[in-house]
């Protein structure tokens, strides 16, 4: 039997990945996202929810760029402190010992440990509440090569392990139980 349950932010897993902002590196900051998703396959475009306290707002607002850097299992460490540590009082980046690289068609940096970055361009702010969606096109992908599969070029995921965000908590994903359309297929 179901229970009529206040309205909250249920809807998980969500991907635990690291932002990245600045133009140069005198303003280069990340902080932790799991407010995110993808919005549009043609063209590519993707989301990321800020408060508008966040010490990183401002550098986003004004440049309207950024590259959100996925996580891994390994990164959980650095994943949690940049999301509760103020980039007013920290350099993350040599806090955490994460090497900043310069985006290919962004301003902004990518993380050179991260195995997957997405640079964003944004188009679109929103307010809505606590936090302001960014409303972003993807304009170019960073794929670290190891994770690419030499004949195919598809890029495993499961191999990278990422790190995921369950309602306050950090999880590694587990095995594969299916892929797309499995459930279909003749055998």
């Amino acid at each position: 039997m179901k229970k009529d349950w206040k309205p909250g932010t249920l809807l998980y897993p969500l991907p635990a990945v690291i932002v990245t902002v600045g133009k140069d590196e005198s303003e280069y900051n990340m902080f932790t996202v799991s407010w995110t998703g993808t919005i549009c396959s043609d063209p590519a475009m993707c989301y990321i929810s800020v408060r508008p306290e966040r010490y990183s707002y401002p550098i986003l607002k004004r440049n309207m760029e950024f590259v959100i850097n996925l996580t891994t299992e390994e990164m959980a460490y650095e994943t949690d402190w940049v999301g509760v540590r103020s980039g007013k009082n920290y350099d993350k980046f040599k806090k955490m010992q994460l090497t900043p690289a310069r985006a290919s068609v962004v301003g902004a940096p990518y993380i050179e440990e991260s195995p997957l970055c997405i640079e964003c361009r944004v188009k679109e702010v929103i307010a809505l509440g606590t936090h302001d969606m960014f409303i972003a096109e993807v304009v170019n992908i960073l794929a670290d090569e190891k994770y690419i599969h030499p004949v195919t070029g598809a890029f495993d995921m499961e191999k990278a392990k990422l790190l995921v965000y369950i309602h306050g908590k950090y999880y590694g994903l587990s095995h594969l139980i299916g892929k797309f359309g499995w459930s279909v297929k003749k055998k």
